[in-house]
């Protein structure tokens, strides 16, 4: 599966523990990441200022859903089930 362009889900839904650059301390659950356009575009893709934990993530039909809402719902839940 390819990312879908324009979802940010796993850029907003999740915690990212590691420091992300304007966000040192990494970003809470529900927060958009400062490097987020407002296309939802990581603004650091294919950088090396993109954080490790970033760059491991890959889009699966598992987390990513049927669409943008799905992907928000489904990595919401598993946010919740690894705390």
């Amino acid at each position: 599966m390819e990312c879908r362009v324009g979802c940010g889900a796993c850029c907003i839904a999740p915690t990212i523990s590691s420091p992300i650059p304007g966000m040192p301390a990494g970003k809470p659950a529900g927060i958009r990441c400062v490097q987020l356009t407002e296309n939802n575009q990581c603004k650091l893709f294919n950088t090396p200022e993109r954080p490790v934990v970033c760059s491991y993530f890959k889009a699966v039909v598992e987390v990513c859903g049927r669409d943008n809402q799905h992907a928000m719902e489904l990595i919401v839940r598993l946010e919740v089930l690894t705390q």
